[in-house]
């Protein structure tokens, strides 16, 4: 078994994965929208479970379908191509919260001040432009994605692609664990939530986000197949670094 390259041969010579750039596109797009989701509205279904509210931020609704597509990247094209995607989210992330951020500190128009505010503004998304959530969301999307895609990389060799739905679940598990931890920490920690919500926000992140996974399993099943069709490809990370801080832009040494 060996890793495949970003790139494969064909005919014509050196052409592009058919779906790598359209998976990345969803992916970072769920990334995006997810965070402006994160900061703009806190959701309570209404009851608990086991005498904690199901209360969690927007976000929750789409952040666990990054690592749906987190989970096709690793599996279909490999540790090295989710890496490189992982730092382009990360990257759009940053350039999000300098938009946000540069639009906090430049003067509204009076007519927008009278109906909504500068006031408004920050209480919605404050946490997009002063830095709050996208600080939680950077680090906790980061060692989270990171987690995913590395447990997913070596229970593939592990398990020798067998039973996908163990790989694509445990992996899971570890990765949004860390995520939601780190995520609601730093963003208690700079007053985006309050630390009232710290135990019911990690819980009720971590139990939506885990069981989004598990009923998307059978989606994952059938769009893994089908990308690994199209794609001629199936990639075991056999020689491949899990070191994080290789971007992926340029060319890694594998064994």
């Amino acid at each position: 078994m060996a890793s495949s390259p970003l790139y494969s041969s064909g005919a014509r010579g050196v052409t592009r994965f058919l779906y790598l750039d359209q998976v990345t596109a969803f992916f970072v797009a769920i990334l995006l929208m997810s965070n402006v989701a994160s900061s703009a509205k806190i959701l309570d279904l209404g009851f608990s479970l086991f005498g904690i509210p199901l209360a969690f931020d927007g976000g929750t609704l789409l952040f666990p379908l990054s690592y749906v597509f987190g989970d096709l990247l690793t599996e279909v094209y490999g540790f090295r191509a989710s890496r490189r995607v992982i730092w382009t989210g990360f990257t759009v992330l940053v350039l999000s919260w300098g938009v946000f951020f540069l639009l906090r500190i430049l003067p509204g128009e009076a007519a927008w001040e009278s109906y909504a505010g500068s006031a408004a503004f920050d209480a919605i998304l404050g946490g997009m432009s002063s830095g709050g959530i996208v600080l939680a969301s950077l680090l906790g999307y980061w060692m989270g994605e990171f987690s995913n895609s590395a447990v997913l990389s070596r229970m593939k060799i592990l398990m020798q692609g067998r039973m996908l739905w163990v790989r694509t679940i445990g992996s899971t598990l570890v990765g949004e664990l860390v995520d939601s931890l780190v995520f609601v920490g730093i963003a208690s920690l700079t007053g985006v939530f309050g630390w009232e919500l710290f135990g019911t926000l990690v819980f009720t992140n971590y139990l939506f986000k885990c069981t989004i996974e598990v009923l998307m399993t059978p989606l994952t099943y059938l769009a893994a197949y089908k990308l690994k069709q199209a794609e001629g490809v199936d990639t075991y990370d056999v020689g491949v670094t899990l070191n994080p801080f290789i971007s992926g832009f340029v060319k890694e040494k594998t064994s």
